[in-house]
């Protein structure tokens, strides 16, 4: 026995597991857990570097009188603020800030998070920055590349940073350990660039926005592939059930949806097939009953019809007019059940009649001596090369009530082409007049049965409505397809399209 398993939980459980996924896929990114001091230094730590390495070389270049000026600029530019402060937490530069508790304990922290200054032998290190025989070269002139003599400091102690969030009320708060920029005493002295700001997202310092969309696209990214196939395989079932509702509901029931799902949809597949056996039993059943009648009404027409004639050539003059009334409503209901019995017999034989090569020309040139006489213009367009896969007797009934319908209805309005030509694996029969055509909305109704477009078709025109019922079971038959069509700005065409036969590929004799 399936097991089956509700959609909605399908949903659920799969909704679960992408969660899972792209937690795990977090997990891995970014670690188990990750304080938000190490989520901005890992995010925003390089372009706080970035911004203090051109401020403090800017400085660098500067006489000291111009730092507060330079720093000031800065802060417009990003929209935060800047206090450059010594060792000793002095204020050398900039904007003049109160420092809470916690950004002060990591001032006092000096590069590679030690407590004091710089290593006890930087200034003693030869060549350095500040040492031995250096001497001071003034503001702006003890940096090295490019910046003033020495050399710079070891790449693990150049500029060393820290970010949190700290007072009252709390803001974001960067320490740079910078160079030195003045000398005070025997050694160089390390400077803090400080900087503040009220808001994470001011001026793109402390948070850059571009990691967490490249972030969120990824997300999407990978949700998407994750859901792909188990969104794909439903929207497949779906159409899948939608193309058999649509044949269904042109009356073809020789279709079958998959059943294989273990949800609804795979109970909707079962509903679907065993819908479309019962329908096609009761429609099948429904024909072969009216045929059954058709058949058994032929006999006492027939004898009627006979009686009548026998009491026409008995009756007096007077009487004669009556009995030919009667004689001529029998004629009529013996033509509608000839036309049910023919509906009846096109419709039974719509799943057993074997298809053979058939010759188009010849068949069109069959229904033209047939159903019109010699002042009818009915122009035939067709390779006499061109075969289609049909059962000869039931195309033939069909392109004849075609051409019989537009003759009775447009025949005065102009010439009736029948045409046939090839279109890829298919072969296209047409039949088209010049008349008045049928009111739009009741074009697809044309081929129910009993069904007449009062405004096109009158009682004293003749027809029981149910010319264009047989043509589609016999065209259904033949495994084609029928359309109906109204033609601009004037006419109506009804179009039959069949399988190609091989005999179709040859190429024509010169």
């Amino acid at each position: 026995m399936r097991l089956r398993i509700p959609l909605y939980a399908r949903v659920l459980a799969w909704s679960g597991l992408n969660v899972v996924f792209l937690a795990l896929l977090l997990w891995v990114l970014a670690g188990a857990s990750l304080p938000l001091e190490s989520l901005l230094s890992g995010l925003s730590g390089e372009r706080v570097q970035r911004i203090a390495d051109v401020l403090v070389g800017d400085l660098s270049t500067r006489p000291r009188t111009e730092w507060d000026e330079a720093i000031q600029r800065a802060a417009g530019v990003y929209g935060v603020e800047f206090m450059l402060v010594n060792e000793r937490e002095e204020r050398l530069a900039g904007a003049r800030l109160e420092l809470p508790e916690p950004v002060r304990e990591r001032l006092r922290m000096g590069p590679g998070g030690r407590r004091g200054g710089p290593p006890p032998d930087w200034d003693s290190r030869p060549g350095r920055m500040g040492g031995p025989g250096e001497g001071d070269r003034g503001p702006g002139r003890s940096m090295g590349n490019g910046m003033g003599g020495g050399r710079m400091p070891p790449p693990e102690l150049t500029m060393p940073r820290a970010i949190l969030r700290a007072g009252d009320p709390l803001a974001y708060w960067a320490i740079i350990h910078t160079p030195s920029l003045v000398r005070e005493g025997p050694r160089p002295q390390f400077a803090r660039l400080i900087v503040r700001s009220d808001r994470l997202g001011t001026g793109g310092v402390f948070f850059d926005p571009r990691p967490w969309w490249i972030a969120a696209v990824a997300v999407v990214f990978f949700s998407a592939l994750w859901w792909a196939p188990f969104v794909g395989s439903i929207t497949r079932a779906i159409r899948q059930m939608t193309a058999a509702t649509e044949q269904v509901a042109q009356g073809r029931f020789d279709i079958t949806v998959s059943e294989e799902r273990g949800d609804e949809l795979g109970r909707m597949g079962e509903a679907i097939n065993g819908m479309a056996k019962r329908l096609e039993g009761h429609v099948q059943g429904q024909k072969r009953f009216l045929g059954d009648i058709a058949h058994e009404l032929c006999s006492p027409l027939a004898r009627m019809e006979m009686a009548l004639g026998v009491l026409e050539q008995r009756s007096d003059a007077r009487s004669r007019d009556y009995v030919e009334d009667v004689r001529e409503e029998v004629r009529h209901m013996s033509e509608l059940v000839n036309e049910l019995l023919s509906f009846s017999k096109a419709g039974l034989h719509s799943r057993t009649a074997p298809l053979t090569p058939v010759g188009i020309r010849e068949v069109l040139e069959r229904v033209r001596m047939r159903e019109s006489s010699e002042e009818d213009a009915v122009a035939l367009e067709g390779s006499a090369e061109l075969t289609a896969m049909a059962e000869p007797d039931l195309l033939t009934r069909a392109l004849g009530n075609l051409l019989r319908n537009a003759l009775r209805y447009a025949g005065g309005a102009g010439p009736i082409r029948m045409t046939a030509c090839r279109e890829g694996p298919e072969v296209i029969v047409r039949v088209i007049d010049e008349g008045p055509g049928v009111p739009p909305e009741s074009i697809v109704r044309l081929t129910e049965p009993f069904f007449r477009p009062d405004a096109a078709r009158t009682r004293e025109q003749g027809g029981a409505g149910l010319g264009l019922a047989i043509v589609r079971s016999c065209v259904e038959a033949c495994r084609g397809r029928l359309t109906l069509r109204n033609r601009s700005p004037k006419g109506f065409e009804a179009e039959i399209r069949l399988a190609a036969a091989e005999a179709s590929f040859r190429e024509p004799t010169t």
